[in-house]
């Protein structure tokens, strides 16, 4: 994958807690922010197929929110290595 220089502005007190972060996990601080960006971007690409899911469907029930936080619950525990659900 190619990769671009760009320069951005961010709050210092954020650059520092993102550079501890990034020393903490082993890792540059550039593939730290890369990763940050690349969730935004599918997170933004989860919430419109969503919305293009619920225009022709219509909204989602409670039920079936319920049903989806479960499922994201105990997929995240067991990712996390099993033991009690996670909090949504």
């Amino acid at each position: 994958m190619a990769s671009k220089k760009v320069t951005i502005t961010l709050d210092e007190s954020l650059v520092e807690a993102m550079a501890t972060a990034a020393q903490e996990s082993g890792m540059p601080l550039s593939r730290l922010i890369a990763s940050a960006a690349e969730r935004e971007l599918r997170l933004r690409a989860g919430r419109a197929m969503v919305q293009e899911w619920q225009a022709e469907h219509g909204a989602f029930t409670p039920e079936e929110l319920a049903a989806a936080r479960a499922e994201m619950a105990a997929a995240d525990a067991e990712f996390l290595g099993g033991g009690g659900a996670v909090a949504a």
